[in-house]
C-alpha cells in the first residue's frame, strides 16, 4: 500500500512539473521568447519611451534578431527608461551600435533596430553591455514639421479661392448671365413647343403639297413622253442647217454679199463716192447759186428768144 502511495505521489509530482514547463514555455513561446536559442543581452536608456512595451520586435536592417525583454522606469531620472533586450547570440554587434527607437507601421507601435556604425574598428559589444540610444524621426512627426505647413498654405489659397469664388458667382455679370441663359433656355422652350405643333400641323399639309407637285410632275413627264419631240428636234436640225448654209454663202468671197464683205475695191470706191457726195452737198447749201438762178435764167433767155421770133 505504501507503495502504491509513493508511485502515485511521483507520477502527481511529475506531472506537476511537466505542467510548469509547459506553462512557462508557452508564455515564452507567446511572448516571442525562443527559450532553445542563446542570446545576449543588452540595454539602453531613453526620455521618452514613447509606447514601447515588452515583447516589442528588435531588427539589424529590417531583419528581426530579437526582442525587448523588459521596460523599466525610474522618472526621478532624466532618461527615465531602461529598455532590455536579447539579440541572437551568432549576431555580433561592433563598437557603436545604437539602439534606435521607431515606428514600426503605420499604426504607431514601436520597435527597436541597431544601427551599425559606418566603420568598424573590429572590436564588439560585450554581452550584457550598455548601448547608446537614439529615436528616429516617426511618420507622424515628419507629416507633422514637413507637411502641415504646406496643408496650412494650402488651405489658405483655397479658402482665398473659395472666396473668390463666391465673390464671383455674386456678382452682378454672372447673375446677368444666368438671368440671360434663363431667358435663353425659356425662348428654346417655347422654340420647341412652337417647332412640335409646326411638325404636327403644317408639316402634314406640305407633305401632301409635294405629293401633289410629284403627281403634277408625273403627268408632265407622261405629256412630255406622248409629244413628238423627234419632229421638232428634226425641225431644229434643218433650222441649224439652213443657218449654217446662210452663214457660209456670207462668208463665200465669189457670192453678191461676200463680194460686198470682201472687195476691199468695191469698200474704197464707195467710200470716195459718198466722200464726193458730201462734197457736193456741202457746195450746193454754200452756193446753192452755182446750181439753181443760172438755170432758171437760161430758160427765160431761151423763152424770150422764142417769142420774138
Amino acid at each position: 500500500m505504501k507503495t502504491n502511495n509513493v508511485t502515485r505521489e511521483v507520477k502527481v509530482g511529475v506531472v506537476v512539473v511537466i505542467a510548469i514547463f509547459v506553462l512557462y514555455f508557452g508564455l515564452n513561446f507567446l511572448k516571442g521568447i525562443d527559450i532553445f536559442t542563446s542570446v545576449n543581452k543588452y540595454y539602453g536608456t531613453y526620455e521618452n519611451a514613447g509606447g514601447l512595451v515588452a515583447s516589442a520586435p528588435v531588427y539589424v536592417k529590417g531583419y528581426k534578431v530579437g526582442q525587448v525583454d523588459e521596460v523599466k522606469y525610474d522618472f526621478s531620472q532624466a532618461e527615465s527608461f531602461m529598455v532590455f533586450i536579447s539579440v541572437n547570440k551568432d549576431i555580433q554587434l561592433p563598437e557603436g551600435t545604437k539602439m534606435q527607437l521607431f515606428d514600426d507601421g503605420l499604426m504607431g507601435g514601436k520597435a527597436i533596430q541597431l544601427v551599425f556604425p559606418s566603420s568598424s574598428n573590429g572590436q564588439y559589444v560585450e554581452n550584457k553591455s550598455q548601448l547608446p540610444t537614439d529615436e528616429a524621426t516617426g511618420l507622424f512627426d515628419l507629416l507633422q514639421a514637413e507637411m502641415l505647413p504646406k496643408l496650412e498654405h494650402t488651405v489658405e489659397h483655397v479658402d482665398s479661392l473659395v472666396l473668390s469664388l463666391n465673390a464671383l458667382v455674386n456678382s452682378e455679370e454672372v447673375q446677368g448671365t444666368l438671368v440671360s441663359l434663363k431667358k435663353t433656355s425659356d425662348d428654346l422652350a417655347v422654340s420647341s413647343s412652337q417647332l412640335k405643333m409646326l411638325m404636327h400641323k403644317e408639316v402634314p399639309g406640305l407633305i401632301e403639297n409635294v405629293d401633289v407637285v410629284v403627281k403634277d410632275l408625273g403627268v408632265v413627264s407622261a405629256d412630255l413622253a406622248q409629244a413628238n419631240i423627234g419632229h421638232t428636234l428634226s425641225t431644229v436640225d434643218s433650222v441649224a442647217t439652213n443657218l449654217q448654209q446662210l452663214t457660209y454663202k456670207i462668208n463665200e468671197p465669189n457670192g453678191t454679199i461676200g463680194m460686198l464683205l470682201n472687195d476691199k475695191e468695191l469698200y474704197l470706191n464707195l467710200s470716195n463716192t459718198a466722200a464726193n457726195a458730201d462734197k457736193l452737198l456741202i457746195d450746193l447749201r454754200q452756193h446753192p447759186k452755182r446750181y439753181v438762178h443760172f438755170s432758171l435764167f437760161g430758160r427765160k433767155e431761151k423763152q424770150d428768144k422764142a417769142e420774138k421770133q
